[in-house]
């Protein structure tokens, strides 16, 4: 072969190698990383068939070579042996395909078993009803009577067993070092278990097309001690975290959050002695604690907030939150301060409350 043909079939490979070592396999969202048993038996599954299919490509390419190498033009000018009609080798030829797709199959079926059956729930679950609406989630924790957006809550070494529903289109639930995907599709009650074995964050995403901001459509799985998470539970209770702090600023846009409109689609707990939000639009109880914004496209920062109530639609493109401020409004800035102020307040500890949220490093934790 001439060595520019040479050079050209190796080019393609040399150049997938360069764009492969750019690749990071332990990323926020790489299922090559995992971090619960599910995801593990995931990953295991696919080295397995890997590996497998390496083997099969080596010998398929190895017998390949040989026979253009040994067989080239101008190296041999007899008939080589015909192979048609040999009975053991034309026996081989079936029986080794056939172990390789059981050796596939089997450990396949197995982890699909062990990974995706129902389970019935018990005392010891957390048990939470998880719905995807465009373009964000509600988390509703029937045990504790809690209900949050975009932020999923777990203890650590506790079986959470997700109840996945959609109120529109379909969407995927899907957090990939800690369980793989799984369809969200209106009226049907499909679930998703998995256990977090360690404290930390977890970037989930919606890995169905919806349609508008899809791509903006993420969450996080925040897992914790069991004594961290029951202590967050606490802070939904109304006689206390959801008071209205005693900080002018704070004071003011709990006004404003009620005149410019706010209430009309947004719930929180405080307002329930006249009941007001829809459950198509994200709940804010306890706001302040939340470390995101936007369905976790942002941190949820003062200067992040303010940007958002200013234009979503600049930050999110095709959400259905209205800018509540014109342009050429003078009290624009004043009063999306105050707001923002009052909503990163919400779960708060009543104290000192301007340094929590004035200082712009609330909610990077």
């Amino acid at each position: 072969m001439p060595m520019t043909r040479w050079f050209r079939s190796a080019v393609p490979p040399i150049l997938a190698a360069l764009l492969l070592s750019g690749c990071d396999f332990a990323g926020p969202q790489s299922a090559l990383d995992p971090a619960g048993p599910i995801a593990q038996a995931q990953l295991d599954l696919f080295n397995w068939s890997l590996w497998l299919s390496a083997l099969v490509m080596i010998g398929t390419f190895g017998v390949l070579a040989y026979v253009i190498l040994r067989y080239r033009r101008g190296q041999r000018t007899d008939v080589p042996e015909q192979s048609h009609g040999n009975p053991k080798l034309e026996i081989a030829l079936t029986i080794v395909p056939v172990i390789i797709v059981v050796m596939v199959a089997v450990p396949t079926v197995r982890t699909i078993f062990a990974t995706e059956a129902r389970v019935t729930p018990t005392e010891d679950d957390l048990v939470v009803k998880v719905t995807g609406y465009q373009w964000w989630w509600k988390f509703e924790y029937p045990e504790y009577g809690i209900t949050t957006a975009n932020e999923l809550r777990v203890p650590t070494d506790r079986r959470v067993v997700l109840q996945l529903d959609s109120a529109d289109v379909l969407h995927s639930f899907w957090v990939p070092r800690l369980a793989g995907k799984r369809d969200m599709i209106p009226n049907q009650d499909n679930q998703l278990v998995f256990t977090a074995p360690e404290a930390g964050e977890y970037y989930g995403q919606c890995a169905e097309l919806c349609l508008g901001a899809h791509a903006y459509m993420k969450f996080r799985v925040i897992s914790e001690e069991p004594a961290a998470f029951e202590a967050w539970a606490d802070t939904f209770d109304i006689d206390g975290a959801q008071r209205v702090q005693a900080d002018p600023q704070v004071q003011r846009g709990h006004q404003l959050f009620a005149q410019k409109g706010c209430t009309t689609c947004h719930t929180v707990d405080g307002y329930r002695s006249t009941p007001v939000g829809t459950p198509e639009f994200p709940d804010l109880t306890n706001f302040g604690t939340r470390t995101t914004l936007g369905a976790a496209i942002l941190p949820n920062t003062q200067e992040n907030l303010e940007a958002w109530l200013r234009d979503p639609d600049a930050l999110k493109p095709g959400n259905y939150m209205p800018a509540l401020w014109s342009e050429d409004d003078p009290d624009a800035d004043e009063e999306i301060a105050a707001v923002a102020a009052y909503l990163l307040s919400l779960g708060t500890p009543d104290e000192t409350e301007a340094r929590a949220f004035v200082g712009g490093d609330h909610g990077d934790r």
